[in-house]
């Protein structure tokens, strides 16, 4: 079997939901940041194993949470506003039961919706590592954190479901507001500190995390990204055949890439 971690924080609304869809594992385990709304009732109803910390950011928080006694060889990582389709553990099992030594991780896609509306097209990064050894894989970097993986990595060709707009535009704004400051107070140290960005990674580095970290440090440093991304979104990705949800979610897109440029001029004018 497959063990599931869920990490929470004041998620009452999605993570019945969430539960429901893993109600197939033996071990499902809920670490709380410690809500205060009904999260971990709810939890502990499923039967689930409620384990309580306070939150010190997100890469050490998930680490925390694959350092938690897992019944099974095998863990599952899930936030609350994701599901697990009723055909997809099947494919996981089988793809376990058959994967040498060597293999401690494996990828999955994952399909965003708007409006329930999947963004196909639109969707900048529908690939995650999701399902791993226990023991072998740990996180790095406290905004939109990167997992390794220690042994190869496998892809897998199924899909799970993620439902980021769950609690309105608005609450997503105001997540991704928070986002923006740590991404700009990043990027100002990586400045600083003078990371050297590849553009040979970042085309052909073997590892599609390693990729995405040069990718985003190279634009970083280009001149109107907020349309540049914009744009990459509607027609190199093809997201406007996403229709409205797809409009929807590039100008979102664009609105957050302001927010950190703003941002980083705020932190540069405050440091001089």
């Amino acid at each position: 079997m497959i063990s599931v971690l869920i990490l929470t924080k004041n998620e009452a609304v999605d993570l019945p939901g969430c539960l429901t869809s893993v109600a197939w594992s033996d071990d499902v385990h809920v670490l709380d940041s410690f809500s205060d709304d009904a999260t971990v009732d709810v939890a502990r109803q499923a039967g689930a194993t409620v384990t309580q910390r306070s939150f010190d950011g997100y890469a050490s928080q998930r680490n925390a949470g694959l350092a938690l006694p897992y019944r099974n060889p095998w863990v599952l990582i899930l936030d609350a506003d994701e599901r697990i389709p009723a055909e997809l553990p099947a494919v996981l099992q089988s793809h376990i039961s058959k994967a040498p030594a060597e293999v401690a991780g494996f990828r999955l896609r994952r399909r965003d919706y708007l409006h329930g509306t999947w963004l196909k097209h639109s969707q900048i990064s529908p690939f995650y590592i999701r399902l791993v050894r226990t023991g072998r894989a740990g996180y790095h970097r406290e905004i939109n954190e990167v997992i390794e993986v220690e042994g190869e990595v496998a892809d897998i060709d199924a899909h799970f479901d993620h439902f980021p707009f769950s609690k309105g535009i608005s609450h997503w704004i105001d997540k991704h507001n928070r986002y923006s400051t740590m991404e700009a107070a990043r990027w100002w140290e990586e400045q600083t500190e003078g990371i050297d960005f590849s553009w040979r990674t970042a085309l052909f580095g073997k590892d599609f995390n390693e990729r995405r970290y040069h990718q985003k440090g190279l634009f970083y440093r280009l001149p109107g990204r907020p349309l540049l991304k914009w744009a990459y979104m509607m027609f190199y990705r093809r997201g406007i055949l996403d229709g409205r949800a797809g409009w929807t979610y590039a100008a979102l897109q664009a609105i957050y890439e302001y927010f950190i440029i703003v941002k980083c001029r705020e932190a540069e004018l405050a440091r001089r």
